[in-house]
Protein backbone atom coordinates (compact mmCIF):
# COMPACT_ATOMS: atom_id res chain seq x y z
CA UNK A 1 0.00 0.00 0.00
CA UNK A 2 1.29 3.58 -1.08
CA UNK A 3 0.55 5.73 2.21
CA UNK A 4 0.92 9.18 1.92
CA UNK A 5 1.33 11.62 5.10
CA UNK A 6 -1.84 12.53 5.15
CA UNK A 7 -3.51 8.87 5.93
CA UNK A 8 -0.37 8.03 8.40
CA UNK A 9 -1.12 11.32 10.34
CA UNK A 10 -4.78 10.82 10.41
CA UNK A 11 -4.15 7.59 11.96
CA UNK A 12 -1.44 9.13 14.40
CA UNK A 13 -3.44 11.81 15.49
CA UNK A 14 -5.58 10.05 18.21
CA UNK A 15 -3.98 9.01 21.21
CA UNK A 16 -6.05 5.47 21.43
CA UNK A 17 -4.45 4.66 18.11
CA UNK A 18 -0.97 5.50 18.98
CA UNK A 19 -1.06 3.35 22.42
CA UNK A 20 -2.56 0.61 19.79
CA UNK A 21 0.55 0.99 18.26
CA UNK A 22 3.27 1.49 20.98
CA UNK A 23 1.43 -2.32 22.03
CA UNK A 24 1.73 -3.76 18.30
CA UNK A 25 5.36 -2.46 18.46
CA UNK A 26 5.99 -4.78 21.31
CA UNK A 27 4.16 -8.05 19.84
CA UNK A 28 1.39 -9.26 17.55
CA UNK A 29 -2.18 -9.13 19.29
CA UNK A 30 -5.49 -10.26 18.28
CA UNK A 31 -8.37 -7.64 18.18
CA UNK A 32 -9.61 -9.59 21.38
CA UNK A 33 -6.32 -8.63 23.41
CA UNK A 34 -6.40 -5.17 21.93
CA UNK A 35 -10.22 -4.68 23.24
CA UNK A 36 -8.92 -5.52 26.78
CA UNK A 37 -6.62 -3.54 27.12
CA UNK A 38 -8.77 -0.09 26.86
CA UNK A 39 -11.51 0.52 28.70
CA UNK A 40 -13.74 1.28 25.72
CA UNK A 41 -16.07 -0.92 23.61
CA UNK A 42 -14.66 -3.61 20.85
CA UNK A 43 -16.59 -1.66 18.07
CA UNK A 44 -14.52 1.55 19.04
CA UNK A 45 -11.38 -0.95 18.73
CA UNK A 46 -12.42 -1.55 15.36
CA UNK A 47 -13.11 1.43 14.35
CA UNK A 48 -9.27 2.74 15.53
CA UNK A 49 -8.02 -0.45 13.96
CA UNK A 50 -9.59 0.52 10.43
CA UNK A 51 -8.34 3.28 10.58
CA UNK A 52 -5.07 2.39 11.11
CA UNK A 53 -4.83 0.02 8.26
CA UNK A 54 -6.13 2.96 6.24
CA UNK A 55 -2.96 4.57 7.09
CA UNK A 56 -0.79 1.91 6.47
CA UNK A 57 0.34 1.46 9.96
CA UNK A 58 -0.64 -1.84 10.86
CA UNK A 59 -1.25 -5.10 8.64
CA UNK A 60 -4.15 -8.19 9.40
CA UNK A 61 -4.13 -11.92 9.04
CA UNK A 62 -6.09 -14.05 10.12
CA UNK A 63 -5.07 -16.84 12.28
CA UNK A 64 -7.58 -19.81 12.75
CA UNK A 65 -10.49 -17.90 14.29
CA UNK A 66 -8.20 -14.70 15.14
CA UNK A 67 -7.65 -11.84 13.02
CA UNK A 68 -4.09 -10.82 14.34
CA UNK A 69 -2.72 -6.90 14.31
CA UNK A 70 0.91 -6.73 13.62
CA UNK A 71 2.91 -3.04 13.08
CA UNK A 72 3.65 -2.07 9.62
CA UNK A 73 6.48 0.79 9.90
CA UNK A 74 6.88 1.36 6.62
CA UNK A 75 4.19 3.90 6.34
CA UNK A 76 5.36 6.16 8.97
CA UNK A 77 8.75 6.61 6.55
CA UNK A 78 6.40 9.18 4.99
CA UNK A 79 5.19 11.10 7.86
CA UNK A 80 8.75 10.90 8.98
CA UNK A 81 9.97 12.10 5.89
CA UNK A 82 7.64 15.13 5.90
CA UNK A 83 8.39 16.17 9.20
CA UNK A 84 12.39 15.94 8.08
CA UNK A 85 11.81 18.88 6.05
CA UNK A 86 10.90 20.66 9.73
CA UNK A 87 14.04 19.49 10.93
CA UNK A 88 16.23 22.14 9.75
CA UNK A 89 14.50 25.15 11.20
CA UNK A 90 14.82 23.48 15.28
CA UNK A 91 18.92 22.86 14.12
CA UNK A 92 18.88 26.44 13.43
CA UNK A 93 16.59 27.02 16.56
CA UNK A 94 19.11 24.86 18.54
CA UNK A 95 22.37 26.41 17.24
CA UNK A 96 21.01 30.10 18.15
CA UNK A 97 20.59 28.84 21.37
CA UNK A 98 23.54 27.24 22.20
CA UNK A 99 25.35 30.60 20.91
CA UNK A 100 23.32 32.70 23.92
CA UNK A 101 24.42 30.20 26.10
CA UNK A 102 27.83 30.16 25.14
CA UNK A 103 27.81 33.97 25.09
CA UNK A 104 25.94 34.53 28.48
CA UNK A 105 28.31 32.01 29.90
CA UNK A 106 31.26 34.18 28.34
CA UNK A 107 30.01 37.54 29.49
CA UNK A 108 29.57 35.94 33.74
CA UNK A 109 33.32 34.74 33.71
CA UNK A 110 34.00 37.75 32.73
CA UNK A 111 32.40 40.06 35.11
CA UNK A 112 33.11 37.10 37.90
CA UNK A 113 29.22 36.72 38.20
Amino acid sequence: MNTGPQEVFRALSDPTRRQILLFLAQEDLAISDIAERFDITRTAINKHLAILEEGGLINSEVSGRERRKSLAPKSLKSAFEWLGYFEQFWDIKLADLQREISRDMKEKKETGK
